[in-house]
């Protein structure tokens, strides 16, 4: 099967980081002292305000939603696309906050971490920009040893400090950042420790665009899909876990935990073949995953158009989830 290698550095890594800290602490105050059913209606107010102004997210998530509903988005399918983003990211304040008892999270396939934290040998949870990662601190609760260790490059991790510090000063963020020589080696210490390590698999990983992407059958057209995450956990010898948080609606999310690849006994000689199968795979309970809950991608980019140019060996680049410039600020 071909592969692209887009030459051209992401828009995603290039672009300013514009999330408003002074929102964000304002909003983190108004939901610990006036309670979640306030901020929900604050949260309205938000989504409405960029549902009016920020065309291009709009349009994004008008296109995919046309796509994943098999109909004609409406503005109020886009309303409410918006407003599951803002959701999953305003739970977040509780969940930093650990207020866990103010959510019904229902975990599906949480045997296979107990496997893997058996095994003392750690694993890597390959997510996408769907629903929430933040849940998983619930299943820590139950689990005392689960230590998940965040894969990103520096700028992004500094953003997420900031951030994470603006919700709540006293939560520390294992982070391993990508873009240096040693990264692959804390790794491996993270993963020998029996730590898991986390990754979004649905964008490069590469900070300047180089990650090669295969080409793909998704929601009916060809997208390149970045073949770095998988290539990562086949060096790195580890099984791997597709995790989705999806929110229900409510105080409802569930967890999903499933088997993706296991390339602990894989031979050099059979990488290549394993990663790509592993891509497919991924691609697949990603469209599954959409298609059960389409509210909960958020990937706010034409992403057909730039997989299009990707797919036809022309110039790709991956741009930034433009509603992550909601004042609840960006990926945390």
């Amino acid at each position: 099967m071909s592969t692209q290698t887009p030459p051209d550095r992401s828009i995603w890594a290039q672009r300013e980081e514009r999330s408003n800290f002074a929102a964000l602490r304002a909003m983190t105050w108004v939901s610990l002292r006036l309670g979640r059913p306030f901020g929900r209606v604050l949260l309205r107010g938000i989504v409405l305000y960029y549902l009016l102004f920020a065309p291009a997210a709009r349009r994004a998530s008008r296109a995919y939603l046309t796509r994943v509903l098999g109909r004609r988005a409406h503005w109020r399918d886009v309303y409410r696309h918006l407003f599951v983003f803002g959701a999953t990211i305003h739970d977040r304040v509780y969940l930093l906050n650990e207020r866990f008892d103010m959510f019904d999270i229902r975990v599906e396939g949480g045997q296979l971490v107990d496997a893997a934290l058996a095994g003392e040998r750690g694993a890597l949870l390959i997510g996408a920009h769907f629903g929430s990662f933040e849940v998983l601190r619930a299943i820590g609760r139950t689990r005392p040893h689960l230590r998940v260790a965040i894969m990103m490059y520096e700028e992004n991790a500094r953003n997420v400090n900031a951030a994470l510090a603006t919700v709540n000063p006293a939560v520390k963020q294992d982070v391993i950042r990508l873009g240096r020589p040693e990264a692959m080696l804390e790794a491996r210490e993270y993963l020998d420790g029996g730590a898991m390590i986390g990754m979004l698999a649905d964008r490069t990983l590469r900070q300047d665009g180089g990650d090669t992407l295969l080409p793909l059958e998704f929601l009916g057209a060809r997208v390149g899909f970045p073949l770095g995450p998988m290539r990562m956990a086949a060096m790195l010898k580890r099984p791997v876990i597709f995790l989705t948080g999806v929110y229900r609606g409510g105080n409802r999310y569930d967890v999903h935990f499933e088997a993706l690849a296991d390339f602990s006994d894989t031979a050099r000689g059979d990488r290549a073949a394993q990663v790509e199968a592993a891509v497919e795979r991924y691609a697949a309970l990603l469209e599954k995953h959409c298609r059960n809950a389409p509210y909960n991608w958020f990937n706010f980019f034409d992403f057909w158009r730039e997989s299009a140019e990707t797919a036809s060996g022309e110039r790709q680049r991956v741009p930034a989830n433009a509603a992550t410039h909601l004042p609840l600020g960006k990926d945390l």
